[in-house]
């Protein structure tokens, strides 16, 4: 399906709960409007495979034919000065394989790229450089950062600010499956 309507940036950041799913929401309508859509997850851990910790909105979407995704990561957290090198290495993979899907799908979502910027994983001027290369016709969704990155918002036609007012965690409530992830 081709609507001249694609095209544009959204941004979902913050520190609240909800930039992935906002984007994951998005895929799920355009999914369910014909659209191609392709998830590529940057710095994806927590759990000893990547595959040990695919999420129930993720494995839903997959039942779309038109959705697919791709996941990078070691497995564990950043640490800075710990692990900086291997996760870095992780990043610019994720990278690479993001500019290779640039024009091979209608909307392209980048979970978690914002997060790489604002650690130092990745310079802000590769998202700069990565939405002028896109074609005009493709949509890109970024999420991630509790950090403004004011250079990228100004490139993008929807800036999302999700904003923690309270949350379960700060309780000492943990993630729940089916909820959090």
């Amino acid at each position: 399906m081709s609507d001249s309507n694609l095209g544009q940036v959204q941004v979902f950041w913050g520190n609240g709960k909800g930039k992935t799913t906002s984007a994951l929401g998005t895929a799920l309508r355009a999914c369910g409007s014909g659209f191609t859509v392709h998830l590529v997850q940057f710095m994806k851990n927590g759990a000893s495979t990547l595959e040990e910790q695919i999420p129930g909105e993720i494995k839903a979407l997959s039942k779309f034919d038109n959705f697919s995704y791709k996941r990078f990561g070691l497995g564990d957290w950043y640490v800075k000065g710990k692990n900086d090198l291997p996760h870095r290495e992780k990043v610019q993979e994720a990278l690479i394989y993001l500019r290779s899907c640039l024009g091979k799908y209608e909307i392209l979502i980048a979970d978690e790229i914002l997060y790489a910027v604002q650690l130092g994983l990745l310079e802000e001027s590769e998202v700069i450089s990565l939405l002028k290369e896109k074609p005009k016709s493709q949509e890109i969704i970024l999420t991630g950062s509790h950090k403004p990155l004011e250079n990228i918002f100004a490139l993008a036609d929807l800036v999302t600010e999700i904003k923690k007012i309270k949350h379960p965690y700060d309780s000492g409530i943990m993630a729940r499956k089916g909820i959090e992830y």
